[in-house]
């Protein structure tokens, strides 16, 4: 979308929650904060992760189904040094932080 642009207000993307019930309740997240990122990802295996930032308060948050959808991990330079992730949600990771922050 363009500056100065408004988009049709149509969902783009809506993803169903693929753990059980002992991954507790995942996060509804919403885009109506224009100053928010969005990232979603998933792996071969059908494990969900969410990465959330907010543009005002630079504060990023992962969510993962496999840790438990209701603990928020906080993400620092592109990081979450309080999980264990595999190469590919490394990769993904960083990629949204760099979208969101446009950090280098």
């Amino acid at each position: 979308m363009g500056e100065g642009t408004e988009g049709s207000g149509e969902v783009l993307l809506e993803v169903r929650n693929h753990h059980t019930s002992e991954a507790g309740t995942p996060p509804r997240i919403s885009d109506d904060d224009p100053n928010q990122y969005i990232g979603y990802f998933e792996n071969p295996f059908g494990e969900q992760a969410l990465f959330v930032f907010d543009g005002a308060t630079r504060a990023a948050t992962l969510y993962l189904g496999d840790a438990g959808w209701e603990t928020g991990h906080a993400v620092i330079d592109g990081l979450a040094p309080d999980l264990v992730l595999g190469e590919a949600e490394l990769l993904w990771l960083r990629a949204c932080w760099l979208a969101a922050t446009g950090q280098r």
